[in-house]
């Protein structure tokens, strides 16, 4: 296949996978908007589009669908021009969800055009670009079912968005006093992106050597079991368990349980986009701050890893091998599975590393040693975010298969839990 025809498929491939995404929604469900930080599938849809319009048919002379979408799809792209207030997006009845269709038709036809007709020369930079802008939409993808979740959790008729397309076998996880653990030796590691990685993101690199101690990483992540306990032992309510920032937040907002979820008994029940389900007790606990997280694996006689310590557990492990939104399961599986679910195991055993849940660290978002954004407007996309946020690892089920690797860096404010998060345990080994 050539060059011109691989960018071509995989760019077909990923716009045809975010319109999948918004089939079963209304031209009505397009446009909510739950709160500032969730935005709706429509503006998510044609947001993407924007995004190949402007840094990839505008500077080969294409001029924009609509000169006057700009402001109304610019997310944060300073250098670009001016933006809507991010809060009022749900305000956006125009254009309609149509309209959104046929502005992605419009500008898919365009990046073809330019694909088969861009100079040899210039073929690699341009296949980059387009690159990054799959990358973009595919977290857009999960962002869509992340938005969507939280709009659709106002709505007193629980709607289902699509119910899970496999069944699960459960199996019990290991008990609460047999968390068994992976142990890593540690020294001097690399952490970043690999040289030859077929796409990377800024912030991944510079690739470059850390110091670890020895350390231990749970086998799994923590369970729906596990989350019962500290909630029982009055985990939410001993301060002693938390940062200080985090107790304020839990006792001001009133926080019991994890987002979407509540106790009826000794049942965890929690709305997903499969509609109202009992959680099983061995699947993983989903929709959990960072400071609620740092308080469970405390409570469990733990920490949270760092970023580095997560990055050198999962190297090696396949990051396709995990349970994600191409999986259609809508949620996290439990511990053991139905024999076709594929698990991200290895020769350490470690389970879950891809998929389920995004795994909250301890290591605050900065820049790896020697960083530099890029000098253009793309320079926008992560350098300067990397101020008052939490690294998270991993890919989620929300995620796109494909889209996460060893080195991939999510980064969410510590209070997030809309996003599809979830903790692993780790110990320092003592000498």
């Amino acid at each position: 296949m050539s060059a011109r025809a691989r960018i071509l498929q995989g760019y077909r491939r990923v716009r045809a996978a975010t319109e999948a995404l918004v089939a079963p929604l209304s031209a009505e469900d397009q446009g909510l908007q739950s709160m500032p930080s969730c935005s709706p599938a429509k503006w998510h849809r044609a947001h993407t589009t924007w995004f190949f319009e402007t840094f990839v048919l505008g500077p080969r002379g294409v001029r924009p669908h609509r000169e006057s979408w700009g402001p109304l799809f610019n997310s944060y792209y300073v250098a670009v021009g001016p933006r809507s207030p991010r809060p009022k997006r749900g305000m956006l009845s125009r254009p309609s969800a149509a309209e959104v269709d046929v502005y992605r038709q419009a500008v898919d036809s365009e990046v073809a055009r330019v694909v088969e007709t861009e100079p040899e020369e210039t073929l690699g930079a341009l296949g980059g670009l387009v690159a990054l802008g799959l990358a973009h939409e595919q977290q857009h993808q999960e962002l869509l079912l992340t938005d969507l979740l939280n709009a659709f959790a106002d709505s007193p008729l629980a709607p289902v968005y699509a119910p899970p397309n496999r069944p699960v076998r459960h199996a019990e996880a290991p008990p609460l006093d047999f968390v068994a653990f992976a142990r890593f030796e540690g020294g001097l590691v690399e952490q970043g992106a690999a040289a030859g990685t077929e796409f990377r993101f800024d912030n991944e690199e510079p690739r470059h050597r850390v110091y670890l101690a020895p350390f231990e990483i749970a086998m799994r992540a923590v369970t729906v079991r596990e989350w019962k306990a500290f909630a029982d032992a009055g985990g939410y309510t001993t301060p002693g368990l938390w940062l200080s920032e985090g107790y304020d937040w839990a006792t001001q907002n009133e926080v019991r349980a994890p987002l979407y979820a509540r106790r009826e008994g000794s049942e965890l029940l929690a709305y997903g986009l499969g509609g109202l389900r009992i959680c099983h007790d061995d699947e993983p606990i989903s929709h959990v701050s960072y400071y609620e997280a740092d308080a469970i694996a405390r409570f469990l006689g733990a920490r949270l890893p760092t970023e580095a310590e997560w990055e050198h557990a999962a190297a090696g492990l396949d990051p396709d091998a995990g349970n994600f939104a191409d999986d259609g399961a809508l949620g996290p599986l439990p511990f053991s599975v139905a024999p076709e679910a594929r698990a991200s195991t290895g020769a350490s055993g470690l389970s879950q590393m891809f998929g389920d849940v995004w795994e909250w660290t301890s290591s605050a978002y900065g820049p790896y040693p020697g960083f530099a954004p890029d000098p253009s407007a793309l320079g926008e996309y992560n350098g300067k975010f990397m101020v008052n946020q939490q690294v998270l690892r991993g890919g989620s089920c929300f995620t796109p298969r494909g889209h996460v690797r060893a080195s991939y860096r999510n980064f969410w404010h510590p209070d997030t839990r809309f996003q599809m998060t979830g903790l692993r345990l780790a110990r320092t080994v003592q000498s």
